[in-house]
């Protein structure tokens, strides 16, 4: 399949970078056994990432903005574009040699995300979207599920951990969830989560409290498989709220009917 200059970049930094990572994996599944374990490495592993994305991105367009999950902001003289990257979306599934994590590269052009790549090195499955061209996995075109009742639903949720989030209004979330759904996952990397809405794998995501780099490839993938995307209130923009409800326009609804009284 043919695909632009711009989403060939992206393709071309993505794999280079999800090479090093499964090289790492590998290695990760190594450390496993040591009682110290293997975060000294994933950290360094993920850094490593990003500045190949960083390296290879600003080559293929020199002066546009970076930003990146490890290295923070990284202006350009061109102040209308920005990558938006996060070199590893899982780091804890990566941590534990679980093969649920990704490469995420967006591209922000005067505050409107019009492309995003999302791609998971352990099996090769590559997503991407550009605005107004619809959406991929491995060149097969993409569309969000159409189930229209809850009940026939898996949904994905994020879960607040250790020292982060609001345990309780988690609880609560859940729990109105739970009883209206067929079934909740929760698979650790936002990323791929908003990527198996836009293929239709699941039925519907929310999380809060996420990162703009977390997002950002995912809320066009979705949104070009026929998908809506907002914040917890249902008409705001996830990346600045750092809150997200994602599904077809039907299940979109109906999480945003139970989930936006919630968190008053």
């Amino acid at each position: 399949m043919l695909h632009s200059a711009l989403i060939n970049v992206m393709v071309k930094a993505a794999r280079r970078a999800g090479r090093s990572l499964k090289r790492d994996l590998g290695e990760v599944e190594n450390l496993q056994v040591s009682l110290k374990g293997p975060a000294n490495f994933v950290t360094m592993a993920d850094k490593r990432a990003e500045e190949m994305l960083h390296d290879d991105l600003v080559k293929a367009r020199p002066g546009y903005g970076f930003i990146g999950e490890e290295g923070g902001l990284r202006e350009g003289a061109d102040k209308s574009h920005t990558w938006i990257v996060d070199p590893l979306d899982g780091t804890t599934n990566f941590l534990h040699g679980i093969p649920q994590f990704a490469v995420s590269i967006g591209l922000q052009r005067e505050g409107t995300i019009i492309a995003g790549l999302i791609y998971n090195p352990a099996n090769d499955d590559l997503y991407l979207a550009e605005r107004g061209k619809g959406a991929f996995l491995n060149d097969q075109r993409l569309r969000v599920a159409g189930r229209r009742s809850l009940g026939d639903c898996v949904i994905a949720c994020g879960l607040p951990h250790m020292g982060r989030g609001d345990l309780e209004l988690s609880r609560a979330e859940m729990t109105a969830i739970q009883a209206k759904v067929a079934g909740l996952r929760r698979f650790g990397a936002a990323a791929l989560d908003m990527a198996f809405v836009a293929a239709g794998r699941f039925d519907g995501f929310w999380e809060r409290n996420l990162q703009p780099w977390d997002m950002a490839a995912g809320q066009i993938i979705v949104r070009e498989a026929g998908g809506i995307v907002s914040g917890i209130e249902g008409d705001d923009d996830p990346l600045k709220t750092g809150d997200v409800i994602c599904g077809n326009e039907f299940i979109h609804a109906e999480l945003v009917k139970i989930l936006q009284p919630l968190g008053k």
